[in-house]
């Protein structure tokens, strides 16, 4: 066998493979190149191999030809056996060597995978390329099984890329399963945390109601000993008083034993006894011991009577302790059986609290599952990081904890977009006209580039300003938007007019959280009557020169009556919890501080952007629900639905009912609105052509929210049935 070796592994050394080409290398780019690259490759490496199989130039069947001899295994080095099998292995030396082309391949194996493991990065894929190498070598030169051999190795190529993909398309599932089992986590955690906290809270209370009763147990056994030591006390006393009753009687017939004696001795010394009769004294001394036993036996049958009697002072005294007791452990028998109830109840609650605290638990277990997620809005005030939003609010997260304050996620949104909206109004530095078309308004017509004059928000504001001042000042007889833009001309000229008209209208058009710019922009484009921006104006001048008129001394300060009686008196039709939403957006709280006087002025200021205080802006909201609910009792007094058809007089009949103190001109003027009729048009009540006039009732209802409606006067009451 070690002659054997040696020769094998002089022949394998002589036939070495020789060493690889520069330009073929080993990496997983041989993995996705296409079949004729790789065959050839595979010629070119077949190459580096010699031509000769075997040593009779063809390939060897080894060892099938050594099935006859004996393979020595486990033999000692030293014994004759293993010296026979050198001496017949030295003799036949050919017979049982290794073909040269499976030395050849075995050799480039081995220096193959030595390569690869002396690189820092291989991998499973590399050290198969060898392998896949030498079964390509089999495959071409085994010409008649190559079919054969080329199926297997398809068939395991296809399962290995098969197996490769389906690795590659779980490794993301991989990712996603670790941050869904870290999220679970963290969640049955936070609850765990709170549940913890929800139960040392009620162990807490358990323990004090636990601490209360035993109290309460304590002074219960207090006054039950206090009780018996007072029983003890009361026979101790009816003992001692038994006793000096006793001593007293004792001590009365000693007394009464001694005047009878000296009685005696009396008579017995006085000389005039010894006249009297003898038989008179006799029957005397005879009467008197029969009435000392006659008395005897009543102070006996006394005894046995009263003997056990207590004295009434006593007796009530004692009587009274023993109600003044009763009545304690009557309290405090009530008072223990309310502690009783009130733990029942407790642990009833707990129980209910239990159960609710699952319920809701489930719900929001069913609600995060099902629920869209809640913006985290704190990133818009991330100014100093790099994210998107970063550049969006300007002014860093003051300004936008200022924005932010006391709005709801819809309001937030809009202010997002009105910052959004006018940080690309910024940027603009013309804007596109509109055209000539008559769905484009009046002061929009024009066609070409306008030039954006980028004003401040507080400069439009102001504009705004002037334009109602004049618009105010006197009558105008044009409508509002021929209005606005020969405002602007005489502003600003007519060459710069149409600019500042586009300018204008692109800001209010933006800013909807904006008071004046809203409201402007609701008149102009016809979605709100002017009326209704001049009989507010009106309604916050007149409440305001009634609180001065109720301010005496013209300081400025009112009391919380005086507020109240004016808010009442120039809104007697508004609700008690009006009245009360009005003084609390004044600032009227009562738990503040100062609530003696309120600085009224401070409610009707403005900023520099013309928002106004939360009073009049409660005022503006409470007059938009009340025009909401005439509108809705209209709707339902009429009794039809929307899309049905209303006429003239019974459109006029649902307004007198649920308002009964408008005038005639009132109703004529919203009937006009309604029904889109000039006022001098408007058929006379009774006349025939009421009934032709008809209207879409939703049409109708909208045209009347766009000017000012309101409520009169209370509505009657309805009889009682």
């Amino acid at each position: 066998m070690a002659c054997q070796q040696s020769r094998y592994h002089s022949f394998s050394s002589a036939s070495r493979l020789q060493p690889r080409p520069s330009g073929v290398t080993i990496d997983e780019s041989f993995l996705t190149e296409d079949k004729s690259t790789q065959n050839r490759k595979l010629l070119q490496k077949r190459r580096t191999l010699p031509g000769q199989f075997s040593m009779g130039g063809h390939l060897s069947p080894w060892p099938t030809y050594t099935s006859g001899q004996t393979i020595l295994q486990n033999r000692k080095p030293c014994s004759d056996d293993y010296r026979k099998r050198v001496g017949s292995c030295q003799q036949h030396p050919f017979h049982t060597a290794k073909p040269r082309y499976l030395e050849e391949l075995e050799n480039y194996l081995r220096k193959e995978l030595l390569l690869l493991d002396l690189g820092t990065d291989s991998t499973q894929e590399l050290r198969l390329q060898p392998y896949r190498e030498i079964f390509e070598f089999f495959i071409e030169d085994f010409k008649t099984y190559k079919p054969l051999l080329s199926s297997i190795k398809n068939a395991y190529e296809g399962m290995l890329a098969h197996q490769r993909e389906k690795i590659r398309a779980l490794e993301p599932l991989k990712a996603k399963l670790v941050t869904v089992n870290e999220d679970c986590n963290e969640r049955i955690l936070a609850m765990r945390a709170e549940e913890k906290y929800e139960i040392s809270l009620l162990k807490k209370e358990k323990m004090n109601l636990l601490k209360l009763i035993d109290k309460k147990n304590e002074e219960k056994i207090s006054l039950q000993s206090e009780v018996t030591k007072l029983r003890k006390n009361l026979a101790e006393e009816y003992l001692h008083y038994l006793s000096e009753r006793d001593a007293r009687k004792i001590l009365i017939a000693d007394l009464n034993e001694l005047r009878y004696q000296r009685e005696d001795m009396s008579l017995a010394q006085s000389p005039g006894i010894w006249g009297e009769d003898p038989v008179k004294l006799t029957l005397a001394l005879t009467m008197t011991r029969q009435d000392l036993t006659r008395t005897q036996m009543e102070l006996n049958t006394m005894k046995a009577n009263f003997g056990d009697v207590v004295p009434r002072r006593d007796f009530e005294m004692q009587e009274k302790t023993n109600k003044h007791l009763q009545e304690q452990l009557d309290t405090l028998r009530a008072s223990y059986e309310e502690v009783r109830k009130e733990h029942e109840i407790l642990m009833q609650l707990h129980m209910s609290t239990l159960k609710e605290r699952d319920q809701f638990f489930s719900e929001l277990q069913e609600i995060q599952r099902t629920s869209t997620p809640r913006p985290d809005w704190t990133k818009c005030k991330d100014s100093s990081s790099l994210s998107p939003h970063a550049d969006v609010v300007a002014g860093g997260p003051d300004r936008w904890q200022m924005l932010a304050e006391g709005k709801n996620s819809d309001q937030l949104v809009d202010v997002l977009l009105e910052e959004i909206g006018s940080g690309l109004l910024r940027e603009k530095d013309f804007f596109p006209g509109l055209g000539y078309g008559e769905a484009i308004p009046a002061f929009l017509r024009f066609d070409g580039l306008v030039e954006n004059k980028k004003p401040s928000k507080k400069d439009v504001v102001n504009l705004l300003k002037d334009a109602w001042k004049e618009r105010l000042a006197e009558e105008q007889k044009e409508t509002f938007p021929d209005f606005f833009f020969n405002f602007l001309e005489h502003r600003f000229g007519p060459s710069d007019a149409m600019a500042w008209a586009y300018t204008i209208f692109e800001n209010i058009k933006i800013f909807h959280s904006n008071e004046v710019m809203s409201q402007f922009y609701a008149v102009l484009m016809g979605k709100r009557s002017e009326n209704v921006y001049v009989t507010q104006k009106e309604t916050v001048a007149q409440l305001l020169k009634e609180m001065t008129n109720a301010d005496s001394q013209n300081e400025g300060l009112l009391t919380m009556e005086q507020f109240n009686t004016v808010l009442k008196s120039t809104f007697p039709l508004k609700t008690e919890e009006q009245i009360q939403e009005l003084m609390e957006a004044g600032g009227w709280h009562l738990s503040s501080s100062n609530a003696d006087l309120l600085n009224y002025r401070s409610l009707f200021m403005e900023d520099e952007e013309g928002q106004s205080e939360p009073f009049v802006q409660k005022l503006w909201e409470q007059y938009m629900d009340e025009k909401d609910e005439y509108l809705r009792q209209l709707k339902q007094e009429l009794g039809i639905e929307l899309h049905e058809e209303v006429t003239l007089p019974k459109l006029r009949g649902g307004l007198m009912t649920i308002d009964p103190s408008l005038d005639k001109q009132t109703v004529n003027t919203y009937m006009s609105q309604a029904f889109q009729l000039p006022e001098s048009e408007m058929p006379e009540e009774g006349d025939e052509k009421e009934e032709a006039v008809v209207e879409i009732l939703q049409t109708a209802l909208e045209r009347l929210q766009v000017i000012d409606i309101r409520r009169v006067g209370p509505r009657e009451p309805e009889p009682a049935s």
